[in-house]
């Protein structure tokens, strides 16, 4: 048994224990394996070990290891379902379009267009995921609270696009209590645009030192790079 195949099932046996905690099934919840900085022979490991869904920082890296692990596919190997996950400038959104499945970090409506506009035909909607800065971290990434709505709506109108949920990345804080009241804000405002007529069901938020406190909270979609992979190397070139 390789290292990533035991990190995955320890993982999977912890986020087993926070949903039974919260009083939720273990299905409402997936795990998204943070592949940034880590080549493709770690994504093959992890896609061995049964993982199917990985997430990318670095849209280049990304791409780069998207087509490597294209190119060395056979019909028996399960299919890989790719999440940009980091900042998008408005020079990467076209090699987004082109080869992730998700977006989960837009925060800005040109960035909406730019990905409606430039995903191929030929393909399946891309699905979006809009980043919230739910707490308001000055220097963070993310649409705020009181913006939202109206993004939400806009985006919801694009075509080959489809609206799936919000995602997050609050400041780290200490212990369970503090951490699940930071997610509960982002659920709230989940819960909000469902209300309005969103048909959302993806919540993302949690990571490997917070994920139990998100799981609790709603989360239905967690994203762990360390406790899957461990330490990162330097970024690849």
């Amino acid at each position: 048994m390789t290292s990533i195949e035991r990190n995955l099932q320890g993982l999977q046996a912890r986020m087993a224990l926070a949903c039974a905690q919260a009083e939720r099934g273990v299905t409402e919840v997936s795990l998204l394996a943070v592949s940034k900085t880590f080549g493709p022979d770690a994504v093959r490991l992890a896609q061995a070990a049964g993982q199917r869904s990985f997430g990318e920082n670095y849209v280049q890296e990304g791409v780069e290891k998207i087509l490597a692990l294209r190119e060395s596919a056979n019909a028996e190997t399960p299919a890989i379902e790719w999440h940009c996950i980091g900042p998008l400038q408005s020079n990467k959104t076209r090699l987004v379009a082109a080869h992730f499945d998700w977006v989960q970090s837009v925060d800005r409506l040109k960035i909406a267009e730019r990905l409606s506009e430039q995903r191929p035909d030929a393909l399946p909607p891309l699905q979006v995921c809009l980043q919230v800065n739910v707490d308001g971290g000055a220097t963070k990434a993310g649409v705020s609270p009181a913006e939202l709505p109206a993004l939400a709506a806009a985006v919801a109108r694009l075509p080959r696009l489809k609206l799936r949920g919000l995602m997050c990345i609050p400041d780290p804080v200490e212990g369970f209590e503090a951490q699940r009241a930071v997610f509960l804000q982002a659920r709230a405002l989940f819960d909000r645009l469902n209300a309005e007529g969103h048909a959302l069901d993806t919540l993302s938020m949690g990571m490997s030192d917070d994920l139990e406190a998100a799981i609790a909270a709603g989360a239905t979609l967690v994203r762990v790079g360390r406790a899957v992979f461990g330490g990162r190397p330097a970024r690849l070139s």
